[in-house]
């Protein structure tokens, strides 16, 4: 890379975090990173891929943290392989090989095959040895601390972390959400590890937070808290939006591959490498909260239709 390109990419300093940013600010593949710098430790949290360009201006990487264990957050943490790798316990088989990591996705074969070559080619998947931390874990850098809060749903082990500096009230706060990205995507439980439930209370979770500033993996960047409240409330309103379209098109019996097929979580027609499995997995779990809930009704095996009141 040129020097020229190098310096399109964006840096945001608060306190003792440097946000770096991604390209597109941070669109998928890429992401948004941060750099944590104490008196004794500096840490990166989630090495995108947008890391390479930067890697010989960043000094001293004691610790990379994972925010759960997807390709596009360990994209650049080849780069750092003497550094003490970080992520939350139950999203650590990912770290230990490539079949393990496949597990997370729970993608069938015929999408495996082919994105296991993606892992490696794109996003430098390696093995590495990891040192796994739990909810509430603290890491004093020397004058800095980063506390995990564990926020499953898109994965088991999904985390996101507190930063925390000087007399520590939340002015001097940064929470860093990872893939609670805020989007107006809205949020991701497409994989085999995902959890509709569990990312709703994440979702309680993170709002009860207080900070000045919240950062996202993809796109938005840094919020203040107003603004985060605000994201936050349109981002978990997609799940009933979904919902609720899930239930007009339950009019007639529908089996789960003609819900996949009219896509409630991508737009018809978006060309998404794995979009059957995500909307069969996404929508499955909507459909087994709506029969428990009495609202749909297998009307026959595979067959679902919305109940009547």
């Amino acid at each position: 890379m040129s020097e020229a390109q190098t310096e399109e990419l964006e840096d945001r300093e608060i306190g003792p975090v440097a946000v770096l940013f991604g390209e597109g600010g941070g669109k998928y593949p890429d992401g948004n990173s941060l750099l944590v710098r104490g008196s004794r430790e500096s840490v990166l949290v989630d090495p995108a891929l947008g890391v390479e360009r930067r890697s010989a201006a960043l000094g001293r990487v004691d610790r990379v943290f994972y925010s759960h264990c997807h390709e596009d957050h360990f994209a650049s943490g080849h780069l750092f392989p003497e550094a003490a790798w970080h992520c939350h316990r139950a999203d650590a088989q990912g770290f230990e090989s490539l079949e393990h990591l496949l597990e997370i996705y729970g993608y069938p074969e015929e999408i495996s095959d082919s994105f296991r070559k993606i892992l490696v080619d794109r996003y430098h998947y390696v093995p590495h040895a990891v040192e796994p931390f739990d909810d509430g874990d603290a890491f004093d850098l020397g004058g800095v601390t980063i506390r995990v809060v564990h926020t499953p749903g898109h994965t088991r082990g999904h985390s996101c972390f507190v930063v925390q500096w000087g007399a520590g009230g939340p002015e001097e706060r940064l929470v860093y959400l990872g893939d609670i990205e805020l989007t107006s995507f809205g949020p991701y439980y497409g994989d085999a590890w995902s959890d509709l439930e569990s990312f709703e209370r994440s979702l309680d979770l993170v709002r009860s937070l207080e900070a000045k500033w919240y950062a996202t993996f993809h796109h938005i960047g840094v919020l203040e808290r107003e603004a985060f409240l605000e994201r936050l409330d349109r981002f978990e309103t997609k799940i009933l939006e979904r919902e609720s379209r899930l239930l007009e098109y339950l009019d007639a019996p529908r089996t789960l591959d003609e819900v996949a097929s009219h896509r409630f979580v991508y737009r018809p027609g978006d060309a998404v490498f794995n979009a059957e499995w995500v909307e069969r997995r996404s929508m499955g779990m909507h459909i087994e909260r709506l029969v428990a809930q009495d609202r749909v009704e297998e009307v026959e095996p595979g067959r679902f239709q919305r109940a009547e009141r």
